[in-house]
C-alpha cells in the first residue's frame, strides 16, 4: 500500500529541510538529504478478541466513523506502554462490558483503516470471566451471532478474513 500524501512529511521534523524520495531498505521512502532522517510509514498496532457464547460469536456495531454502523470484533488500537494482550482485554471491557481471559493467539491480520491508515490487528481467543454484556465506549450495539447469520456489513477486511476462517473451522 502506498501512503497518501497527507502521511508523508514534506519538511524534515529535525532540521526543517525539504524531504525527498529515495530508496532505503528496498523501498522508496521520504528522506532528508541534509540530516539523514528517514520517515518509515509503519502500520499502527491493534488488538481484539474472538469470543464465543453458546456457539455464537461476539461482534460490536461501530458508533463512529470510519465504518459507522458496521460490525467488527471488539478491537482497538494499542495505547503507549500497553501490551497487545492488555489492549485486547481493555477493548473487550470498553466495548462489550465483559471481562475476559485470553486463551490463545488466533490470528494476526493486516488491513487498512479508512481512508488510508495501515494497521496490524492481533486477534486473541477469549473466554468470559465477568461483567455484563452492554455496548459501551465506541460501540453502538453488541451481541452474539451464529457464524451463518452474522449482522452486516462487517466493517473491515481483516475481520471478514477471521470470520471466514472461523466458518471454515466450524464446517463439518
Amino acid at each position: 500500500m502506498i501512503p497518501s500524501e497527507r502521511h508523508v512529511w514534506r519538511w524534515c521534523p529535525q532540521c526543517r529541510a525539504e524531504m525527498t524520495q529515495r530508496r532505503d531498505g528496498g523501498e522508496e521512502r521520504p528522506v532528508c538529504l541534509s540530516c539523514g532522517v528517514v520517515q518509515y510509514l509503519n502500520p499502527a498496532p491493534a488488538a481484539g478478541i474472538v469470543l464465543f457464547r453458546d456457539g455464537r460469536v461476539c461482534l460490536v456495531k461501530r458508533r463512529f466513523a470510519p465504518k459507522q454502523g458496521e460490525w467488527t470484533f471488539p478491537t482497538g488500537f494499542m495505547e503507549w506502554g500497553e501490551a497487545p494482550a492488555e489492549t485486547a482485554q481493555r477493548e473487550a471491557l470498553e466495548e462489550t462490558g465483559l471481562e475476559v481471559a485470553l486463551t490463545g493467539l488466533y490470528a494476526v491480520e493486516s488491513g487498512v483503516l479508512p481512508p488510508d491508515t495501515p494497521v496490524v490487528v492481533i486477534f486473541y481467543t477469549a473466554e468470559e470471566t465477568g461483567g455484563r454484556l452492554e455496548a459501551g465506549d465506541d460501540a453502538e450495539e453488541v451481541g452474539f451471532f451464529p457464524l451463518d447469520a452474522l449482522p452486516g456489513p462487517i466493517a473491515f477486511a481483516a475481520h471478514r478474513r477471521v470470520l471466514e476462517q472461523l466458518r471454515a473451522e466450524a464446517a463439518p
